[in-house]
C-alpha cells in the first residue's frame, strides 16, 4: 500500500479549540478519501500553540530551535497540508501568519493545501478567500477549492447546520486526497545545480 504524507497545522490557543475539533475532522475525512483509494495517510499534527516560544525566536534570529525543525522537515516533505486558524480581526491569527513566515521559501510549492477556519460569526468566512487563500498562493501551494470555515453555531444543536459541515468537510477531504495522490516529491538536490561563483559576487557590492 502506498503511503501520503500528510501535515495538519493547527492555531487554536485554547485547550480544547474549535480550530483542533475541525482540524481533525478535516484529516478524518481526508485519511478516509485516501482509504477509498487503497492509500494510507501518514499524519503529523502540528499544536502551534506548544511552539511559539520557537517560533518567535526562528522570526527574530532566522534560526528553527527545539521541535521546529522537525515540523518545517515533515512540513517540507508533506504530500498535503490541513491549515486552520482561528479568525482575529477578520484575518489569521498572528501565530498562524508567523509560522508560515518561517517556512522555507519554495517549501509548498506544488504541495495541495486544505485551508480552515473557526470564529464566532458566520460573516467571518470571507477570511477563506480574502486572507487564507491569497497566503498559500503566495507560497505557489495548491490551494484545494474547498475552504471550511466553522462558526459558532456550526457545532450546535442544529442538524441542518451540522450535517452542511459535515457534507463541506467531506468534500475538502476527498479534493485534498485526489490532490495528494498524485502528488510527487521532485527529490531534487539543491546542490545539483549551485548558483554560479561570478552571480554569487554580484551581490556584494550592493
Amino acid at each position: 500500500m502506498s503511503v501520503r504524507r500528510i501535515v495538519t497545522v493547527s492555531a487554536g490557543l485554547s485547550t480544547p479549540s474549535s480550530s483542533r475539533l475541525l482540524a481533525d475532522r478535516l484529516t478524518a475525512a481526508t485519511e478516509r478519501s485516501l482509504g477509498d483509494r487503497g492509500i494510507r495517510a501518514r499524519v503529523r499534527t502540528v499544536e502551534l500553540r506548544d511552539l511559539a516560544h520557537d517560533v518567535m525566536n526562528a522570526m527574530v534570529t532566522q534560526v528553527p530551535t527545539g521541535e521546529l525543525p522537525g515540523v518545517l522537515s515533515d512540513l517540507a516533505e508533506a504530500d498535503g497540508v490541513i491549515a486552520v486558524t482561528p479568525v482575529f480581526n477578520a484575518s489569521y491569527s498572528g501565530l498562524f501568519k508567523s509560522f508560515f513566515d518561517v517556512v522555507d521559501q519554495g517549501a509548498l510549492d506544488a504541495v495541495p493545501v486544505l485551508v480552515g477556519a473557526t470564529g464566532g460569526s458566520p460573516r467571518h468566512s470571507l477570511v477563506l478567500e480574502h486572507a487564507l487563500r491569497p497566503l498559500f498562493s503566495y507560497s505557489r501551494a495548491l490551494v484545494v477549492p474547498t475552504g471550511v470555515y466553522a462558526a459558532s453555531e456550526d457545532w450546535g444543536a442544529d442538524d441542518e447546520g451540522a450535517r452542511e459541515l459535515n457534507e463541506r468537510i467531506e468534500r475538502a477531504g476527498r479534493q485534498l486526497a485526489l490532490l495528494a495522490a498524485d502528488h510527487e516529491r521532485t527529490g531534487r538536490d539543491p546542490y545539483d545545480e549551485p548558483v554560479a561563483f561570478e552571480d554569487l559576487m554580484s551581490g556584494l557590492g550592493t
